[in-house]
């Protein structure tokens, strides 16, 4: 029977099973990591099991779980309830950020961005939502992003994939909470990780140099920036993001959402708050506008000797 004490906190009764996805590096490994010294029973999972081989000697239960996989992620889940008797949280954590111009973007490379960002967590929350709903308490905790609430040039696949974890978030919140069970989007900042590594990788010119090659050399710097001057200061370690994700598991009314580490709000004011003309301005200051430099502007007739 769903709770009905109106608190989502983990009581004795409550299964302290938490399945984390993308452990191998980064948020995924950190949270695994902290959760098992806290006393949860972590199942830590990644595509290729050798990568979190050590969790294990941390306490944690080690899953292979690729989630382009149905049969893989079916397996998963069957273990976790076969091993702890119920899943208590999922942490849709496994990700990564595919960069380029729009029109440059593969699409093959885009089902793929999708299928890791959106639809492997969304499926694999419908596989653990019946457990869930059948013990009356859960959490799924989505690991979002802040680029999921505005979006950077080159960046429109990322961007429009961590956009659409925000909406299922949004309608699964209210759709299982009479359930006893809670939905909580964590967006992380500038996180010191390998994250930032890999997207920059993402961003080679696809046949060469061509006509979005100053923008997507000005991407890759804005990416690395993560790592320098003022963001450098406000960037955060995953840990940072662990503790948080710990803080809404044990909350007896978690938050919607939690933005980590909490400066990172004030980049979230700008697109939010300044009309989408005076955004775009500002973002022509900091990124070059391709084709701007080739073209002339129109000749007026009237002016014509």
């Amino acid at each position: 029977m769903p709770s009905t004490s109106g608190s989502f906190a983990a009581r004795p009764e409550h299964p302290r099973s938490v399945l984390i996805t993308g452990c191998s590096t980064g948020i995924g490994r950190a949270t695994a990591l902290h959760l098992a010294r806290r006393g949860w029973t972590v199942f830590a999972t990644a595509r290729r099991p050798e990568t979190i081989a050590a969790l294990a000697d941390a306490g944690c239960r080690t899953l292979a779980l690729d989630l382009c996989d149905e049969d893989s992620m079916r397996v998963a889940v069957d273990e976790v309830e076969q091993v702890a008797g119920a899943l208590g949280v999922l942490v849709n954590n496994a990700g990564y950020g595919l960069q380029g111009p729009v029109e440059e973007l593969d699409l093959g490379d885009v089902r793929d961005q999708f299928e890791a960002n959106v639809f492997g967590p969304l499926r694999l929350t419908q596989l653990v939502l019946p457990g869930m709903r059948r013990q009356g308490w859960g959490r799924i905790v989505n690991v979002g992003s802040l680029a999921g609430r505005f979006s950077l040039p080159a960046g429109g696949a990322y961007h429009a994939s961590k956009y659409a974890i925000e909406a299922l978030s949004d309608a699964l919140r209210f759709e299982v909470r009479g359930f006893g069970i809670a939905v909580v989007l964590v967006e992380p900042g500038a996180i010191r990780s390998r994250w930032v590594d890999k997207a920059v990788a993402t961003l080679a010119p696809p046949t060469g140099p061509g006509p979005y090659e100053a923008l997507r050399e000005t991407a890759a710097d804005q990416l690395r920036a993560a790592h320098r001057g003022l963001l450098r200061l406000t960037a955060r370690s995953p840990e940072a993001v662990a503790r948080v994700i710990e803080r809404a598991l044990e909350s007896g009314h978690p938050a919607p959402r939690y933005v980590v580490p909490n400066v990172a709000r004030v980049f979230l004011a700008a697109p939010r708050l300044l009309p989408d003309r005076v955004w775009d301005a500002l973002l022509r200051h900091r990124y070059p506008s391709p084709g701007a430099e080739d073209v002339s502007p129109p000749e007026d007739p009237t002016c014509a000797g």
